[in-house]
């Protein structure tokens, strides 16, 4: 598997799109992490998630942006604010989760669709990852 394979699994996995539902990762990514929401963020699932898409960053300058690329961070950011960051989600209707994790939700939600965007408008990695500073690995994934 190349990288850019790696990256894309790594994206199902963390938006819980991955067919793979036995696999660890798929429970503890992204979205499994918020249901069932077992009170803990995970700061690696986000730093992952931006390094799928460090890796992926060409793919995006492309006219046909694969599907599955797009379902997963839409995925990610749609379930996350629903569940976890509306005021009517599930998470805090019930109480489950602290306005401090909530806070870290929307920073992290924010930096993704805002890389997102930058990557599907053409901008140059240095300006879609300019907020983002941790030094991308491309065997992370």
């Amino acid at each position: 598997m190349n990288h850019e394979q790696a990256a894309i699994e790594e994206l199902l996995f963390q938006s819980g799109a991955h067919l793979d539902i036995e696999n660890p990762k798929w429970e503890n990514g992204f979205i499994g992490m918020l249901r069932p929401f077992n009170t803990k963020l995970s700061e690696d699932n986000f730093h992952k998630i931006v390094n799928a898409l460090h890796v992926l960053s060409d793919e995006f300058s492309h006219n046909n942006i694969r599907k599955d690329i797009i379902s997963s961070i839409w995925g990610i950011c749609h379930l996350t604010k629903t569940w976890a960051i509306n005021s009517e989600g599930i998470l805090q209707i019930n109480s489950l989760i602290t306005s401090e994790q909530i806070k870290q939700l929307e920073n992290w939600t924010e930096h993704i669709s805002h890389i997102t965007f930058c990557l599907i408008d053409g901008c140059k990695n240095n300006i879609a990852f300019e907020d983002y500073n941790i030094e991308f690995n491309k065997n992370l994934i």
